[in-house]
């Protein structure tokens, strides 16, 4: 639906404006966000969002937990995009002690990486249609997702949240029959997504709704500083995987999706682009994938293998120091930026030199992209204001820190 032009709202009887909450316990705001919204008839006048209904704490409880114990906070701030959190989070304390990290433990990182951005743009995805009354398409959406949330199952045995990040590298190597299992998935992958674009992409109703609606620019993201999908939908070409390339992404051959006109239309097709570049990607990592250490264990940041705890008493020693006390990282700051599923993710580490973060600062996307509503949605009908919302694919627990 076409957006009203700011003159054309008409705020001139104040007895006509209407006062209207949206949220916090609405399904349709993904998650506890609060619209402060006012109306006149049902166009929007303003917006406000109030955010902190799911205030965690989760950057200061970093604070009292050793460096290891962290990995556990970190992967619920984006509680669809854990594996982001973990590498941020992850790549600043290696960074900080000047950890490699061998090469197939990267390996293992993208692969898992890329499977949950496809997770997080599937279930986007799937919401987005069922609430514009679109059923069929979530179903689609939650049976592919679920493939994904059983090989995170396979390889650590949670489904949403694997944790499968040590500093150092990854916590075991693959299972075995692991990468077919991959493979399957990814011979899968195409027909379902062939599938969601014949449902989606020029479906009237589809378009009609999500054209035009709360199209930010790309002075609005230069103003508020959004990323990922809003950035890339507004016909920028900044992705933090190929400006500052991190695991060697620098050494695979994928595409930035960008479209020119901003709206959420624009940022579905860059979402649905983005799921295709990732399964070229995780392709590209099974062939690359080769056999060795999945961990760097030179400075004992890892526990010892178990086999060596029966017979080797420095291993013991190693590892008790380890549960009990944690890891010394030199004093200093430094910051590790990662490409999330909703954008520029940033973990901001201070150490002390002691066992346990000094300070922990989290430059969340979704905060930014929550705080861009008041200005894009005025002049929108209230039935835009869902598709709005759900246009900048928000995680309340990447808000609310």
């Amino acid at each position: 639906m076409t957006k009203l032009p700011s003159d054309e709202i008409n705020v001139t009887n104040s007895d006509e404006i209407m006062d209207l909450s949206l949220g916090p316990q609405h399904p349709s705001t993904h998650g506890v966000l609060r619209l402060k919204l006012r109306l006149d008839g049902e166009v929007v006048v303003s917006a406000e969002p109030v955010i902190g209904y799911l205030h965690t704490g989760i950057e200061k409880e970093c604070e009292t937990r050793i460096y290891h114990q962290v990995f556990t906070l970190v992967d619920r701030i984006d509680y669809l995009s854990g594996p982001a959190e973990e590498q941020a989070f992850a790549g600043a304390v290696e960074r900080l002690m000047g950890i490699e990290i061998p090469e197939r433990a990267q390996t293992i990182r993208l692969i898992l990486l890329e499977l949950s951005r496809i997770a997080s743009h599937l279930i986007w995805v799937g919401t987005s249609a069922l609430e514009l009354n679109m059923s069929s398409v979530y179903m689609y959406c939650f049976a592919l997702r679920e493939d994904i949330l059983d090989l995170f199952e396979e390889m650590s045995g949670a489904r949403m949240f694997p944790s499968c990040w040590r500093i150092g590298g990854v916590v075991r190597d693959l299972n075995e029959g692991f990468e077919e299992h991959v493979q399957t998935f990814l011979d899968k992958f195409p027909a379902t997504w062939k599938d969601l674009d014949n449902l989606l992409t020029d479906n009237y109703i589809w378009c009609t709704r999500l054209q035009g609606v709360a199209v930010i620019d790309h002075a609005l993201c230069k103003q508020f500083m959004c990323t990922g999908p809003l950035l890339r939908g507004c016909g920028v070409s900044y992705d933090v995987r190929k400006a500052h390339p991190y695991l060697g992404y620098e050494n695979y051959d994928f595409e930035i999706p960008t479209y020119p006109d901003g709206d959420s239309y624009a940022r579905y097709l860059v979402r649905m682009d983005e799921m295709q570049q990732s399964a070229s990607i995780i392709r590209q990592a099974l062939d690359r994938l080769k056999p060795g250490p999945v961990i760097c264990n030179n400075l004992k940041v890892a526990l010892p293998p178990r086999i060596d705890l029966t017979r080797s008493m420095e291993a013991v020693i190693h590892q008790f120091k380890l549960v009990s006390e944690g890891i010394h990282p030199p004093i200093g700051a430094v910051s590790e930026w990662v490409e999330s599923a909703r954008g520029t993710l940033s973990h901001y580490l201070i150490s002390d030199g002691s066992n346990r973060p000094y300070r922990l600062r989290v430059r969340s996307p979704s905060f930014a992209h929550i705080q861009v509503l008041y200005k894009v949605l005025p002049g929108h009908l209230l039935s835009d204001v869902v598709v709005a919302i759900a246009s900048v694919d928000p995680i309340l627990g990447d808000v609310d820190r």
